[in-house]
């Protein structure tokens, strides 16, 4: 019974790691899309609050740049996991295909591709054989093209996790900038941004497995380098207008 249990556990790992490793892409995109949220609508805010410390025109631009970086955050997901979603079901039509016009040339493409894992030919001929009487589409798209027929990415979802994203990331500026006194509320929210941009950055640097502090660095440095050039932008604008 153990020896048929750790079998079955490790049938389902690969799926397992799938599973995760998805989840963990969906992750990184969230916490990049917060990340924009965050730089764009401080940079935004920021810069108006240079030119004025009127409450209006602040919400007006803040709220613009929300909206809109929400939506086109949103579009832009759309359009490039659509692009992604259609090339995966045209190669699994394509491989649908091919598995119809020619089922031996395909089963020897398997058992090749199973050689070159560096399983023994005959191993490797047992295992495509019962792989293609049990699913041979679902063999060939995870062997050639590391696909799941079941799990093609879904645009919508991308696009509305996207928005929310975004949304989330630019509630912290646009509340630091509306509600702090004048004179507190400029560097408070350069302050807060930094933060928070370090923190996006450390994770999404922890989620691809890349270096924690040069991604932390280079997110708040890009960062407090979009802030300082609206704000200056913002006083010269202000200063030109008075």
């Amino acid at each position: 019974m153990s020896s048929l249990n750790g079998h079955e556990a490790e049938r389902d790992e690969p799926h397992q790691i799938a599973g995760l490793a998805q989840r963990l892409n969906w992750l990184r995109a969230g916490v990049l899309g917060a990340n924009d949220g965050i730089v764009s609508t401080a940079a935004v805010v920021v810069g108006v609050a240079g030119a004025t410390n009127s409450f209006t025109p602040i919400l007006l631009a803040g709220s613009a740049a929300v909206v809109g970086g929400a939506i086109s955050m949103a579009l832009g997901e759309y359009v490039s996991v659509s692009s992604q979603r259609d090339s995966e079901r045209a190669l699994i039509e394509k491989e649908r295909e091919e598995l119809r016009v020619d089922p031996e040339g395909e089963l020897e493409e398997l058992v090749g591709l199973y050689e070159a894992e560096g399983l023994s030919r005959g191993t490797a001929e047992v295992v495509a054989k019962e792989l293609t009487e049990k699913h041979a589409l679902k063999a060939h798209l995870s062997m050639e093209l590391n696909i799941d027929e079941e799990d093609v990415v879904n645009p919508w979802q991308a696009a509305v996790a996207s928005a929310l994203s975004f949304f989330v990331g630019a509630i912290l500026p646009m509340l630091t900038i509306l509600f702090l006194p004048t004179t507190l509320n400029i560097p408070v929210t350069f302050i807060a941004t930094i933060i928070a941009l370090a923190v996006t950055g450390y994770v999404a640097a922890w989620i691809g497995g890349a270096s924690r502090w040069p991604a932390v660095a280079r997110t708040c440095i890009g960062g407090a380098i979009a802030l300082a050039a609206t704000f200056i932008v913002g006083m010269l604008f202000g200063s030109s207008v008075a």
